[in-house]
């Protein structure tokens, strides 16, 4: 594009919004509202995050924990969904939750920006690794059934490693390949889910009683206390109902920003909580063998409930179904990381923020901060080769660090009171109630989700999300009462309108 036209060019509603909120338009703005939802939808998987955490949902309060857990837990999280929602239709940037704590912290905006963005970075990385490390695991199952490549740690890490390769390549060529298999992903989702349940419903010659699959309670942690372990339980739930702040952090690069975010945040939640309960009733009636799946050799248990109730070449046919979906998680969850990234150093809070939010000007994308999404997912996955109950720690990792930052501007928009403007997709009166809700709903979840997981506690099963979770909160505060406070000022305003408009003729030239 000639200077000149970039010059005569109008600015759309999102341009002037975005730079009303002191923001240039560098990332490419090609997203539909569809494709804003399919980020989030995609994220939250149900074929991902349900499936790999079934087995834990098995020793941990079994099919009646995994049946009414789910829509509890979704009912749960469409309290914070709403609203998150309301605040990102007033501020669509790619920053999100620290960028909406800094505007509606009443004083210190910097400091609530700065740990909220901490936390949010540490949830976006947690949940990179949740998801990719779900995708090894079923992988590796699928590999050890067709050509005996044994699921090892050794094993499973190298997977890990390689589907993050994968998918830091997918998205350093661009936000429209991108774009284009989130929607795929949206079809091979619903479709897929439909595929699997019809053949666990049509194949078996048995199928579980009503009873067992909406009632029978197990307890394989060691715990005696059938409330305690319960409540354990659903972390299942909780951690597949993860990453639709990908909504907000897409915003920059979609159309009808202010509206098609909050949308894509709620039916993001909406359209999971019904097709996942399907899917997870469809495989509890499916179980052949309880036992004999936890037991399975493949290390994965819906695998081996595949197996046994529609043998083995369907089987494999359906765990392929789920390694498809898992790749297309993993891959949104890349992008929506390296966003909340790219925003973060934008305004200088990341060590090396110079580097992070450098942008590739053939393709219009963050490929630095790509690359760490990928590179701390990797790190963070890699206690497995030595702890077997670090997936179930990286999962509650990702839960706290997420859900912490999602209702710290929750509370501050409460605070704000009539005073908070909103935008044109609004909570009205019920603003306030879901609010609340939403707040005492997180607090719970951060509490329960440190707690220990297995008895006896022992080195092989010790949760370590308290550390991880302390880690990243201790070197953020250290950061900031040594240093950041003295020159952090919260989101930047990039320049003077014109000088936003230079930022963008210049990415326009190249």
């Amino acid at each position: 594009m000639s200077q000149d036209n970039a010059e005569s060019a109008p600015m759309t509603d999102d341009e002037q919004r975005l730079h009303q909120l002191g923001y240039a338009q560098e990332l490419s703005r090609t997203m539909s509202g569809f494709s804003n939802f399919a980020v989030s939808f995609t994220i939250i998987s149900i074929l991902s995050g349900c499936l790999t955490l079934y087995g834990f949902g098995m020793n941990t309060g079994g099919p009646a924990m995994i049946v009414w857990g789910w829509p509890f837990v979704g009912l749960m999280t469409l309290f914070v969904g709403l609203a998150m929602a309301e605040v990102c239709s007033s501020y669509p940037t790619a920053g999100g939750l620290y960028y909406w704590a800094a505007k509606l912290a009443p004083s210190n905006g910097a400091a609530w920006a700065w740990f909220t963005g901490w936390f949010n970075f540490l949830g976006q990385v947690a949940v990179t690794a949740g998801i990719d490390f779900g995708a090894a695991f079923f992988l590796n199952a699928f590999l050890d059934l067709q050509f005996g490549f044994s699921a090892t740690p050794v094993h499973t890490i190298l997977l890990f490693g390689l589907i993050l390769l994968v998918h830091a390549l997918l998205n350093s060529l661009g936000v429209k390949l991108v774009a284009r298999l989130n929607d795929i992903s949206v079809w091979w989702h619903i479709v897929g889910v439909l595929f699997i349940v019809g053949a666990l419903v049509l194949l078996p010659d048995h199928h579980q009683s009503a009873g067992f699959v909406f009632g029978h309670f197990v307890n394989n942690t060691g715990w005696h206390s059938t409330f305690y372990v319960g409540m354990l339980g659903l972390l299942l739930a909780q951690y597949t109902f993860t990453g639709y702040d990908a909504s907000a952090h897409m915003t920059e690069e979609t159309h009808d920003a202010a509206r098609s975010g909050p949308r894509g945040i709620v039916m993001s939640i909406l359209v999971s909580l019904g097709a996942g309960w399907v899917l997870l009733i469809g495989l509890t009636f499916a179980i052949q063998s309880y036992q004999g799946s936890l037991e399975s050799k493949t290390g994965v248990p819906p695998a081996q409930i595949f197996i046994d109730a529609v043998g083995l070449t369907m089987g494999k046919i359906l765990l392929l179904v789920v390694i498809g979906a898992q790749l297309f998680c993993g891959m949104s969850s890349v992008t929506a990381n390296s966003r909340m990234i790219y925003a973060f150093s934008r305004d200088n809070a990341l060590p090396g923020s110079s580097l992070w939010h450098k942008i590739n000007s053939k393709t219009r994308t963050p490929t630095n901060a790509i690359w760490l999404a990928a590179g701390g997912a990797f790190v963070l996955g890699l206690p497995y080769l030595w702890n077997q109950t670090a997936y179930a720690a990286v999962t509650s990792i990702a839960v706290i660090g997420l859900y912490i930052a999602y209702v710290l501007p929750t509370l501050l928009r409460l605070i704000q009171g009539n005073n908070f403007v909103p935008g044109p997709w609004s909570l009205g009166r019920w603003s306030r109630p879901i609010g609340i809700i939403a707040i005492v709903w997180v607090a719970f979840i951060t509490v329960l989700f440190m707690l220990p997981q297995a008895s006896p506690i022992t080195s092989k099963n010790f949760n370590y999300t308290p550390i991880a979770v302390l880690v990243v909160l201790g070197f953020a505060a250290a950061y900031w009462f040594l240093s950041a406070r003295r020159w952090f000022t919260g989101p930047k305003v990039q320049g003077s309108e014109a000088e936003l408009a230079a930022i963008e003729r210049d990415l326009d030239v190249i």
